[in-house]
């Protein structure tokens, strides 16, 4: 039976009753009762209940106890709110706060800052982002990173967020976007600016080393940041310099930031493009490099395709001062022949390129056809047609790359240290997403492991994959309360069927919300109920360790 009355209200009644009275039971705010609870450290489950006060968790146990919502979660798993350990939802939290596709999967708290973030922003930064906006549009009303993490807090979101900050963010805030090395002033200043992020909340350093202007970071310049954030408590957290033929290399400098900065680096969306794959040695790299003492951990998103922007395949000096110089060595006949020439060489035949997002209205029509089939229609090589797309729409053009293989997605899962990102935004299937194609991991990464790895391909068990979503991730973050099923930890929440979980996201039809998930809770506020979202946005602001009264 649910009980009306407050608890303040039946306390007091208690203390009027007369000696000898029987006691009046105190409620909880929500009861979930006979569900299987995943404490999310790898245990097998127990059926349990799981009551709740206020944003925590109050107690775990068979409880004989009433509360103001009772859910029956008779035949579900009870497990800690899942985190994606790398969030794109840096904008689209912005323009919807729901967060819907990642909401209906159990994520409940979402991490972003890989390479860049949302702060701190110089004014010029400011204006080139105005600028960039294209069908999500927003006011820049923040200047920080810590003050965007408190603007998405006061315009109401249903995730909590977190966030790294970014490499080469710093960087832009002090030397803009050309390739040029720091004096040791400006150096100096770069430290400060990190000191400052992390006192304010960051989680660490991010880096994104195949990109533009953080590419242009030499190694020893990143492990000047990551002292700084070192001394903070943070995190180094990387998309690192290659993943095809210099994959173990690239491994090898996140190695040498981590040993000589002392910091726990983190490998994000681990994987090997190259052919043959580099996967199995690059995960016996790791393996190695943790068994010398260093805490080396990855995150993995479940698809053989990757996604990020076509000018990507550019080279790096084709960057050198930002989008716009960009265009304009792409309008000189002489330096874009070079590019293309660069391209080939260094390159070879493109992947399987799926063409996803459009600026221009002109070239919205080719969404979802393959850059060969454009290039036929051409006339052109492939190399010849990405040059012409990306200087006709002026962006960096979303595209899928296919250069992965399954079966190294499950070798990478089979480690104990491999959590889960999505390395995608969440959306929802409205209008102002549904505009242009995406990718699938936006809808079903997390959902994906759950139904495909787990109940179908059983490379990892339920409790297992339960862990890397939710214990895992908080122990690599530094999270002390977020992250298992435990008395006094916050109550994120995620509720689902296990025998129907399941992705229905496709590259064909990305915009499907993943099925399964019946209950989320996130501070204790539902956010889905019987599968739907309730319209709540209970989301906070997640602050790293070297903020002040942070545990």
């Amino acid at each position: 039976m649910i009980r009306a009355a407050t608890v303040a209200g039946l306390l007091a009644a208690a203390c009027a009753a007369p000696a000898g009275a029987p006691k009046v039971e105190v409620t909880y705010d929500v009861l979930i009762r006979g569900g299987t609870v995943y404490d999310g450290s790898g245990a097998p489950g127990r059926v349990q209940d799981v009551a709740i006060r206020g944003d925590r968790i109050a107690a775990i146990g068979r409880l004989d106890a009433t509360a103001r919502k009772i859910v029956d979660a008779r035949g579900l798993a009870v497990a800690p709110g899942f985190i994606n350990m790398l969030s794109w939802s840096t904008e689209s939290l912005l323009v919807d706060g729901d967060s819907q596709s990642e909401i209906r999967q159990g994520v409940t708290l979402e991490v972003m800052g890989e390479g860049s973030s949302m702060g701190p922003l110089t004014p010029a930064m400011k204006q080139r982002m105005r600028a960039a906006q294209g069908d999500l549009r927003y006011d820049i009303t923040w200047t920080t990173l810590a003050g965007y993490l408190a603007e998405l807090e006061r315009r109401g979101v249903s995730p909590n967020v977190a966030s790294f900050v970014g490499a080469a963010t710093v960087r832009a805030n002090v030397l803009g976007l050309d390739d040029v090395q720091p004096t040791p002033a400006q150096l100096d200043a770069m430290r400060d600016i990190v000191r400052r992020e992390m006192e304010a909340g960051a989680l660490g350093i991010g880096s994104a080393l195949i990109y533009a202007p953080g590419s242009y970071a030499k190694t020893e310049e990143l492990i000047e940041l990551c002292k700084v954030a070192a001394r903070h408590g943070g995190k180094y957290a990387s998309h690192i310099r290659g993943e095809g033929a210099n994959l173990l290399q690239s491994l090898d400098e996140l190695f040498r930031i981590s040993r000589e900065a002392g910091i726990p680096a983190h490998i994000h969306h681990i994987k090997s493009t190259s052919t043959p794959s580099r996967m199995e040695r690059a995960l016996e790299r790791v393996e190695r490099a943790r068994a010398s003492g260093l805490d080396v951990t990855a995150n993995l998103y479940l698809y053989a395709a990757s996604s990020t922007g076509l000018s990507s395949r550019l080279p790096a000096w084709a960057h050198d001062g930002g989008p716009d110089a960009l265009y304009r060595r792409l309008d000189d006949p002489v330096q874009r022949a070079r590019m293309g020439a660069e391209m080939r060489r260094r390159e070879g035949p493109l992947p399987r390129t799926l063409l996803l997002r459009f600026r221009s209205e002109a070239l919205r029509p080719l969404t979802g056809r393959t850059l060969a089939e454009v290039a036929r229609e051409r006339g052109v090589d492939e190399v010849e047609a990405a040059l012409d797309l990306i200087r006709e729409d002026r962006s960096r053009v979303s595209v899928a790359f296919f250069s992965m293989r399954e079966a190294d997605i499950a070798a990478a899962l089979a480690r104990p240290w491999v959590a889960i990102g999505s390395d995608g935004a969440s959306m929802a299937t409205t209008p102002v997403f549904m505009r242009d194609s995406t990718h699938p991991r936006a809808y079903g990464n997390f959902a994906r492991l759950l139904g495909k790895y787990v109940r179908e391909d059983r490379v990892i068990s339920l409790p297992e994959a339960i862990r890397r979503l939710s214990g895992l991730p908080a122990s690599i973050l530094g999270l002390s309360d977020r992250g298992l099923v435990r008395e006094g930890m916050h109550a994120d929440l995620a509720l689902f069927d296990p025998a129907t979980i399941a992705d229905t996201a496709t590259y064909e039809r990305p915009h499907s919300y993943a099925v399964g998930m019946r209950h989320v809770f996130v501070n204790g506020v539902q956010v889905l109920a019987h599968g739907e979202h309730t319209g709540a946005r209970p989301g906070r602001a997640v602050w790293g360790p070297g903020r002040p009264g942070v545990p």
